[in-house]
């Protein structure tokens, strides 16, 4: 039997229609698919002065300098960076789930240290700055460690509201101290390379971040206990060269860009680990550590 138009009309309005798309579930996509197809403008390049280049024998680590928290230390950065002042020292400490240490093994022998140059000789702790006038990504759920967290520009970091400081996560880049709080030069730097250590937040000048490389450091063989300093020379990393970007000519820099902390697509791909449901997954957490979060980097060839 034919039906007529009104009356077909009328049968596939009452026949069940499919969900309107605005009705229907969003599909779950993964952190690597949002990023994926992040547009170009959720994409930055880190300032050449920022961005320094550490050459070890199996590649290069780079690392972001976070001037904006730690500029004096910064400062004596660059400055012992122009001095090739790490050129032929050495990674001399690697201990398990904590650290790698770099710099010069022999700083405390007078008679033996490297010399400093230019760079200077007495710098102030800078363990934290006022929150004012940064701008800050917050994350959603509580930490342990601090009131709040979240990121600037391309840095965890944890605030009282009052004050904002660095945090201790993995790849962060610290300047190794003594006892005094302002004994730290920059010239001895250190790499998180194990479980975040947050206790020392705000009780060590963090200088920036591992952007790239770290698998190269979190793969040196670990140093004898318990604070993983090697006995034997011999079995320390060289380092081959340690160059700001800024002093190479721009062929020879690498094309890194970072995704923006403070773009829709990082807002998503956050939320996309946050609650994360999928084949594997039975139960989305609902919970995201600032620890916990990569930072999106690529190359760009």
């Amino acid at each position: 039997m034919t039906l007529r138009p009104c009356l077909l009309a009328l049968a596939l309005s009452l026949s069940p229609l499919p969900l309107l798309a605005a009705d229907a579930p969003a599909k779950y996509r993964s952190a690597q698919e949002i990023i994926d197809a992040a547009p170009t403008s959720d994409w930055h390049s880190p300032a050449a002065e920022n961005t320094v280049y550490m050459d070890l024998e199996g590649g290069r680590v780079i690392i972001e300098l976070a001037p904006q928290f730690a500029p004096e230390h910064a400062g004596n950065i660059r400055t012992l960076a122009k001095q090739h002042f790490w050129d032929g020292l050495s990674i001399y400490r690697s201990q398990d789930n904590f650290v790698v240490q770099f710099g010069d093994a022999d700083a405390d022998d007078a008679a033996k240290a490297k010399s400093m140059g230019g760079a200077k000789t007495h710098l102030p702790a800078e363990f934290q700055r006022p929150a004012a006038g940064l701008d800050f990504t917050a994350l959603p759920d509580r930490d342990g460690w601090a009131a709040r967290t979240g990121f600037v520009g391309d840095f965890a970091v944890g605030s009282d509201g009052q004050n904002a400081w660095l945090a201790h996560c993995y790849g962060a880049v610290g300047a190794g101290r003594n006892n005094e709080e302002d004994s730290s030069l920059g010239a001895e730097l250190y790499v998180v390379t194990g479980q975040s250590p947050r206790q020392l937040d705000r009780n060590i000048t963090l200088v920036g971040r591992v952007l790239k490389g770290m698998e190269l450091l979190s793969t040196i063989k670990r140093g004898p206990e318990p604070m993983g300093f090697y006995e034997d020379a011999a079995q320390r990393t060289p380092i081959k060269a340690i160059t700001l970007a800024s002093e190479l000519p721009e062929a020879q820099r690498v094309k890194l860009q970072v995704l923006r902390t403070d773009s829709k697509t990082f807002a998503d791909a956050v939320e996309a680990r946050r609650n994360r449901v999928d084949g594997f997954y039975k139960r989305a957490a609902g919970h995201i550590d600032l620890c916990n979060i990569p930072l999106p980097v690529r190359i760009i060839k």
